[in-house]
């Protein structure tokens, strides 16, 4: 027999065996195999928004392909101040972006997370293309993945005591007349008496772990502010009241 002839049903036999092996679950030696047909993949629950804070989108394209200060960093997606997208991670992979932090009952937001980068310094406004960009980056990651379009949090918001980002510039209003993240309305009204605004805060979302960080950070997202004093107020208890009006 032709050497090659004999050659070619071996290779396809290894090629088959090589794509059985690569969609294989992972098992343990240690136990029987017994498949059920009752899971499906692992997948986001929610969008992490970062801004970058560094000079260019080329400097942010290294840094998220490299290291920082703190040590090795990326995430899925980065998005360039002219609107330009860029994907730096599958979406069904772990990204290194969020780092410690919790939102609501998620401790582990780098498993359970998609992380945005934003091209912007952090003291500047955000580009129009960029935020158009975003929006359509949005729908399609909600839409694709089946995450809940009111799942989309800031970085600062998972940790208030260690980040700042997206900045007090960030539109998170125009974000949520597109239909992402949520916004207060007026028609909601103010909060009732005895209203605990505290709790609220923690029920949307914050840890109170550190009181005056959360409000830091609940100021910079709803307020545009950076200096109102670490304490809610009334303002801050209207807004409270409207955003759990919305939640599921």
């Amino acid at each position: 027999m032709h050497p090659i002839r004999t050659l070619l049903p071996l290779l396809a036999c290894l090629l088959l065996s090589a794509c059985a092996s690569t969609s294989a679950p992972i098992r343990s030696p240690l136990a029987s195999w017994v498949p059920s047909p009752n899971h499906n993949a692992r997948g986001p629950v929610i969008i992490v928004l970062h801004h970058t804070d560094q000079a260019s989108v080329q400097q942010s394209l290294d840094t998220l392909r490299s290291a920082n200060s703190g040590g090795k960093v990326s995430a899925h997606y980065l998005v360039g101040a002219d609107g330009h997208i860029y994907q730096l991670v599958g979406d069904d992979r772990r990204a290194w972006h969020a780092g410690p932090g919790r939102w609501g009952t998620i401790t582990d937001l780098n498993s359970t997370s998609i992380g945005i980068e934003i091209d912007n310094d952090g003291d500047t406004p955000f580009a129009p293309a960029q935020i158009a960009a975003l929006i359509r980056l949005l729908d399609d990651l909600c839409t694709r993945l089946r995450i809940p379009r009111t799942q989309i949090i800031a970085h600062a918001d998972l940790a208030p005591t260690r980040k700042q980002d997206p900045s007090r510039f960030f539109p998170w209003q125009q974000l949520a007349s597109a239909g992402f993240g949520v916004w207060p309305r007026d028609s909601d009204g103010p909060a009732p008496v005895g209203f605990d605004a505290w709790l609220a805060l923690q029920a949307f979302g914050y840890s109170l772990d550190d009181r005056a960080a959360a409000a830091g950070a609940f100021h910079r997202r709803f307020r545009g502010r950076d200096d109102l004093p670490a304490t809610l107020d009334v303002e801050d208890a209207r807004i409270l009241h409207s955003l759990l009006q919305q939640s599921p």
